[in-house]
C-alpha cells in the first residue's frame, strides 16, 4: 500500500516549491520548477514524462503509466499553480503540526497532486493494470486554465478523469461555473458647482447596482439545483470619476455571475441586457453599456457514470461512510474535461484556509486519498495478474 512518510515528503517538497501564478501576482514564478520535479518524479516511477511548454513561462507535466492493453485509460489531473502568498507568514516551509501540513497550496492542491504522484508510484511497483493511466499536472487553473486547455488541444485523452481537487473526501460530480462582465455609465463632465451642466456617471451606476441585488434575489428564491443551491451574482470592482469638483464621465463596474448547469455567459448576457434596457427606458438620460468577460462552464457528471461509480465504492471502503456524492460552489479544470467528453469528478483530502493566510491539509486525507486512487485504479482500468 501507500507508504505514508514517503506521501508527507514529496507533499513538503511540493509545498516547498514557489509557484505562483504570474498572471494573479506579477513576479510569482509559474510552474517550471515544480513541473521538472513532476516530471522527473514519474520518470523514477517508470512513467513514460515530460515538461510541455504551454505558453510562455508556463509549463505541464505529464506522464504516462502503460498498462497491458485492453482496458480504459484513466487521467489523475491537478494544478501545481497557486495564489499569491501576502500576509503568510512561512509560506513555503511545510510546516506540519497536529496532522496537518500548512502552506501555499497544501490544501489548494499540491496535496491532491502529492496523492497523485505517490498513488501512481505504488500502482507501477505493484504491476502493469490492463489500462494507461495518464498523470497531467497543469498550469494556470488559477487564472484561465492554459495548462488544461493546452494538454486537451494537444490530443491527451481518457476514458474519465478524477481531479483531485480538495473535496473532503467526497465524489464531487457537480459544481458551478462563472461568467465575468463590464458594465460601463456614461456621464458628463461638468465643474461640480454646475449641476445643470453635468451628469454623475457614478449615480447612474447606483442603479445598475441596485439592480444586480434585485437579480441576486431572484436568483435566490428560484428553484435549486439538488447539489448546487443557486446561482449567485456580486459586484467584484467599481472605479469611476477624475477628481473631486468634477461630476464623473464614467464609471466602470466588473461584477461575476456564478452559473448552474444549463447556464452559460449568455444567460449572463441576456440579463444585462434586461437591465441596462429597463434602466435606459425609465431615464433617457441614463446610457449604460456592457461587455462579456471570461467564462466557464458549470460541472455535471451523472452519478451512475462508471467513474464516478467506482470512485464511490472505493472511497466508501476506505474512507468509510456510504461514499456519498456531492456538488461545490467552486469551479475547477474538471468542466473542461468534461465537454472534451472525458468524464470527470473530483476527490481529495480535506483541509481549510483556500485562498487565505492560513492554509493546512491534513496528511491523514492525503493518504486516504492516494490509497483510494490505487484502489479505483484498479478497478476501473482492470488489473488481471
Amino acid at each position: 500500500m501507500v507508504d505514508r512518510s514517503r506521501l508527507a515528503s514529496v507533499l513538503a517538497d511540493l509545498v516547498s516549491i514557489e509557484s505562483i501564478n504570474p498572471e494573479l501576482v506579477p513576479g510569482g514564478s509559474g510552474e517550471r520548477r515544480i513541473a521538472r520535479y513532476v516530471a522527473d518524479f514519474l520518470t523514477g516511477a517508470g512513467l513514460d514524462s515530460e515538461v510541455v511548454e504551454v505558453g510562455a513561462g508556463r509549463f505541464n507535466a505529464v506522464g504516462v503509466l502503460r498498462g497491458k492493453g485492453g482496458g480504459p485509460r484513466l487521467m489523475f489531473n491537478g494544478h501545481v499553480d497557486t495564489v499569491g502568498v501576502a500576509g503568510m507568514e512561512a509560506p513555503f516551509s511545510a510546516r506540519v503540526e497536529d496532522g496537518r501540513l500548512y502552506g501555499r497550496g497544501a490544501q489548494d492542491m499540491k496535496g491532491g497532486v502529492a496523492a497523485v504522484l505517490v498513488a501512481v508510484e505504488t500502482l507501477a511497483r505493484e504491476g502493469p493494470l490492463d489500462g494507461d493511466i495518464v498523470v497531467a499536472a497543469v498550469a494556470d487553473e488559477e487564472y484561465v486554465s492554459a495548462g488544461t486547455r493546452a494538454l486537451l488541444g494537444a490530443g491527451v485523452t481518457a476514458d474519465a478523469a478524477i481531479v483531485t481537487e480538495p473535496t473532503g473526501l467526497q465524489v464531487v460530480t457537480a459544481h458551478k461555473g462563472f461568467a465575468w462582465a463590464e458594465v460601463e455609465t456614461e456621464g458628463r463632465a461638468a465643474h461640480g458647482s454646475r449641476p445643470e451642466e453635468g451628469l454623475d456617471a457614478i449615480a447612474f451606476m447606483g442603479r445598475v447596482l441596485g439592480e444586480i441585488e434585485k437579480l441576486q434575489a431572484r436568483l435566490s428564491s428560484g428553484p435549486a439545483h439538488p447539489q448546487l443551491g443557486h446561482g449567485s451574482v456580486h459586484a467584484s470592482l467599481i472605479v469611476g470619476g477624475q477628481e473631486l469638483s468634477s461630476y464623473p464621465a464614467k464609471c466602470r463596474l466588473r461584477l461575476e455571475r456564478r452559473l448552474l448547469p444549463g447556464e452559460d455567459s449568455s444567460t449572463l448576457d441576456r440579463e444585462l441586457r434586461e437591465i441596462l434596457s429597463r434602466l435606459s427606458s425609465q431615464d433617457s438620460q441614463l446610457h449604460a453599456t456592457h461587455t462579456l468577460g471570461y467564462s466557464a462552464l458549470a460541472l455535471e457528471t451523472t452519478e451512475d457514470a462508471p467513474i464516478a461509480r467506482t470512485l464511490a465504492a472505493c472511497a466508501g471502503r476506505l474512507v468509510g461512510g456510504p461514499g456519498k456524492f456531492g456538488g461545490q460552489s467552486f469551479w475547477t479544470d474538471a468542466a473542461l474535461l468534461s465537454q472534451a467528453g472525458i468524464p470527470a469528478v473530483l476527490f481529495g483530502p480535506g483541509g481549510a484556509g483556500l485562498h487565505s493566510t492560513v492554509e493546512y491539509v491534513r496528511l491523514d486525507d492525503v493518504a486516504l486519498c492516494a490509497e483510494t486512487l490505487v484502489e479505483c485504479a484498479k478497478a476501473f482500468c482492470g488489473h488481471s495478474k
